[in-house]
């Protein structure tokens, strides 16, 4: 009787998957070997040659901090700068063909001088950078369109948690590997990975070397590209993450159309809603973001946006957090028009929004400060979303660099007082006098940055 039941629960199984991987599959790529068995090498077959590795080869500028009982002979109390060559190895994603483009992370090309794309036929390529986001993990290459193979992209936004992915990348050098699960959860953010989180978290087994691969669905279309692990050791325990397609689709479009991403702005501060802020303001909504603060005369103040709003979706798709609005809204560019679902005094209202133009690079720091020259500067926000100062460049060996600024730090504030703009930067350097510190976020730490 055991056995029977086994074997009824066996062919109940199978019979669950072989409905399952039928109605998700497309008339061209069937689901079944030629023995009639339930498999996933069809759809592979058609999507792996669009995965490719990469490797690359550069120089970074590492800091050594000079001992106190040699800085006289220095003469220079500052750190001493050497550099060090490196390799690294990734994967990418071709999405273009006939253009040649490639996509990846920015961390697996970053100061890379040499980019080496080799598809599973053999074939490598020379691949040149077209541009990057640091804050968002994307990086745009180009190769030789040579007889290539492009991924489909799927809309991101009607993944569901439970649905089935396939990851596809090189993991830890290795020729290239397939794994599977299903979406674990969406809208992932405060992971504090990137400056920009709005993670589809997987339990698809990714390791190092998987970084840039793809995130396809059981059609083999590309849901995301995989850009983190989270382990203690850095390795899989059944948590990744990856960029959601559409979000890479919108800064991707930005960099061929601009050479870099030219961020949107909604020009709003806020938190989280819980089911506490949801109870006091008597609201049905309990997520999504809490409006704060609006701007003066920023988007959302121009479309009519107010403190007290809870915005509960962008575009019909639901918002679960205020990190996942910000970056959402950040990987669209300048002038584009969302449409937002809040709830106002427990009513709902839809909201067209013509997004503002995100500051770019205004100023050069030396102006400011002639200890602050080789940095560049620009408005951007800080780990909770607050308007603050991203440092995006930091020139080798200047003063900049000497006194410890590094790129992608934030600045928020000059002598403990906040700054919000380049602009409040530039006076409070101005109206200080003597020692000057600025107070710092640089990934999870706080800390100050002295000018004397």
């Amino acid at each position: 009787m055991k056995q029977m039941i086994r074997r009824s629960l066996v062919a109940i199984t199978a019979a669950i998957f072989v409905i399952t991987t039928a109605s998700t599959a497309t008339a061209g790529i069937p689901f079944f070997s030629d023995d009639d068995m339930p498999s996933l090498a069809p759809m592979l077959e058609e999507t792996t040659p669009a995965i490719v590795s990469i490797a690359v080869e550069g120089t970074q500028t590492s800091r050594q901090q000079v001992p106190e009982m040699f800085r006289y002979f220095f003469g220079n109390p500052q750190e001493a700068p050497q550099e060090r060559p490196f390799r690294g190895l990734g994967s990418g994603v071709i999405i273009d063909a006939k253009l040649g483009y490639v996509v990846t992370n920015n961390h697996v090309v970053d100061n890379a001088d040499k980019i080496i794309v080799k598809l599973t036929d053999g074939r490598e390529f020379s691949a040149e950078k077209l541009g990057a986001d640091a804050q968002s993990d994307i990086a745009l290459l180009k190769i030789d369109p040579d007889n290539l193979k492009q991924v489909v992209l799927a809309d991101s936004d009607k993944l569901r948690v439970g649905d089935f992915v396939v990851a596809i990348g090189n993991p830890f050098g290795l020729s290239q590997t397939v794994t599977s699960g299903i979406v674990s959860a969406l809208g992932r953010s405060g992971l504090n990975i990137g400056g920009y989180e709005d993670f589809i978290q997987t339990d698809a087994a990714i390791n190092r070397g998987n970084s840039g691969g793809a995130l396809v669905n059981l059609r083999g279309e590309l849901v995301g590209i995989n850009t983190a692990i989270f382990g203690p050791n850095g390795g899989n325990v059944g948590i990744g993450f990856s960029i959601p397609s559409n979000m890479m689709k919108n800064l991707v479009d930005q960099i061929v159309e601009f050479g870099e991403v030219r961020r949107g702005l909604l020009g709003i501060l806020g938190n989280d809603v819980d089911a506490g802020l949801a109870e006091a303001l008597n609201s049905p909504a309990s997520k999504g973001a809490f409006v704060n603060e609006v701007t003066e005369d920023s988007a959302a103040d121009k479309a009519g946006i107010q403190s007290g709003d809870i915005i509960t979706a962008i575009n019909g798709n639901d918002l679960h957090s205020f990190n996942e609005l910000r970056a959402k809204i950040a990987s669209f560019g300048a002038g584009a028009e969302v449409e937002l679902t809040i709830i106002r005094n427990g009513e709902k209202r839809n909201i067209d929004v013509v997004l503002g133009a995100a500051e770019n690079l205004v100023a050069q720091a030396k102006d400011m400060h002639p200890a602050l020259e080789g940095a560049d500067f620009a408005t951007g926000s800080d780990r909770a979303g607050n308007a603050a100062v991203e440092v995006r460049g930091v020139a080798e060996g200047s003063p900049a660099a000497s006194i410890g600024l590094r790129a992608d730090d934030v600045i928020v504030g000059v002598n403990r007082k906040r700054i919000s703009s380049v602009t409040e930067l530039s006076e409070s350097i101005e109206a200080a006098s003597g020692v000057i510190a600025l107070n710092i976020q640089r990934g999870n730490s706080n800390l100050f940055v002295i000018i004397r």
